[in-house]
């Protein structure tokens, strides 16, 4: 398996926003990247405010270009902030090193795309993220 397809990008964005009604959280949008940072499925529930797809958009196009979870570009970035605003510019403002998403890799650890999301708290959204990776049988990076 070498991409991320939308049945798969949906079961990631459906066992994400169930976990996130489960963990009783604020509205939530979640949105599922492929490995060039394009848009395979997203949504953004009821009550949610107008930036949190752009906000949840950007930490999974940081997780996909650097193929980690965006709470270890968070760290990243407190240790070296010039390089990391760099990024920010050379992506338009899509790169947002903000904890909240995780990298998709397949079981060898092709990397398949990125999960974000936005509504709770960064170490919340990125729990959500984790779970819905988990259920699609693929892996949290």
């Amino acid at each position: 398996m070498d991409k991320l397809s939308l049945a798969q990008a949906n079961m990631i964005l459906g066992a994400a926003l169930a976990a996130a009604r489960a963990d009783g959280l604020p509205p939530v949008a979640v949105v599922v990247l492929d490995a060039a940072g394009n848009p395979v499925a997203l949504q953004r529930e009821d009550g949610a405010s107008m930036l949190r797809v752009d906000i949840a958009q950007g930490k999974a196009f940081a997780a996909a270009g650097m193929g980690v979870a965006s709470g270890v570009l968070h760290q990243r970035a407190q240790d070296n902030p010039v390089f990391f605003n760099a990024l920010a510019s050379s992506g338009q403002g899509r790169f947002i090193p903000q904890t909240g998403a995780v990298a998709i890799r397949s079981a060898d650890g092709t990397l398949l795309g990125a999960v974000g999301a936005s509504g709770g708290t960064g170490a919340q959204d990125e729990a959500i993220c984790a779970a819905g990776v988990r259920v699609a049988g693929l892996v949290a990076a």
